[in-house]
């Protein structure tokens, strides 16, 4: 069992269980490590109640919520301690497709890509569900990163991302200088820096079931002011890094 995903959780208590069953249909063997942010809804009590009746569930409690970066941020610390060779991201609301995982691992296990991303704006993706508004912001998004960093990855946003242990080992996702959904273009970012090798996958974006989008207008607006600055701020910590 060298797969272990990784499921960030704020209130998901009604998502939790049917996610997780899911996830062990389509991929047996793996582990799933459950990163709770002390939710009041008491997903993280939910949790260990799983992982009690189930050895391949995890559970990893955080004191209070501190953004999804940090929560990933986390759970690749775990990952890496426990030695394992693939790491896989989603989010615990659906909008990533448990059906999918099998065709985002496979091109790591199969040495085809460092990083594969499952993805909504290449060939045979979509977004279900979501207003004309919400489309064009997160369409413009993608294309405004791609424009600033120049990469040729079109879902720079995506949070649906399976990783060769290999690659965090060496992009110094401990540096990382941004939180929300920006975090996820850096973390793409710094692959790119470092010559990994990126493939996407097609995947359909659902709107989620239960509960609310953790997005926001200043999430947004992180993203607009940092993304231009990246290739200079990450220069600038990689070098502060190489002289401690």
């Amino acid at each position: 069992m060298d797969v272990l995903i990784i499921v960030p959780t704020y209130n998901e208590i009604d998502n939790l269980e049917p996610l997780i069953q899911a996830i062990f249909q389509h991929v047996p063997q793996s582990h799933i490590l459950v990163v709770d942010d002390n939710s009041p809804d008491g997903t993280g009590k939910r949790a260990d109640l799983l992982a009690q009746q189930e050895s391949r569930i995890q559970v990893l409690h955080r004191s209070q919520k501190e953004g999804l970066g940090q929560a990933y941020l986390a759970g690749f610390r775990y990952a890496l301690q426990k030695n394992y060779r693939i790491i896989v991201q989603m989010d615990a609301d659906f909008s990533h497709p448990p059906e999918l995982l099998p065709k985002l691992i496979a091109p790591c296990r199969e040495g085809s890509a460092d990083l594969c991303l499952g993805s909504r704006y290449v060939k045979g993706g979509h977004i279900e569900g979501w207003s004309f508004f919400r489309r064009t912001i997160s369409s413009f998004g993608s294309i405004y990163a791609r424009f600033w960093l120049r990469v040729s990855v079109r879902d720079l946003t995506g949070g649906f991302k399976c990783w060769k242990r290999e690659v965090l080992e060496s992009i110094e996702f401990e540096n990382l200088q941004s939180s929300g959904y920006c975090f996820q273009i850096e973390l793409t970012y710094r692959a790119h820096l470092h010559h990994f090798k990126i493939v996407e996958i097609p995947i359909h974006f659902p709107e989620r079931i239960y509960g609310k989008s953790k997005m926001s207008m200043k999430i947004a607006l992180e993203a607009a002011y940092r993304v231009p600055l990246m290739p200079h701020t990450i220069k600038f910590s990689t070098e502060i890094s190489n002289k401690i």
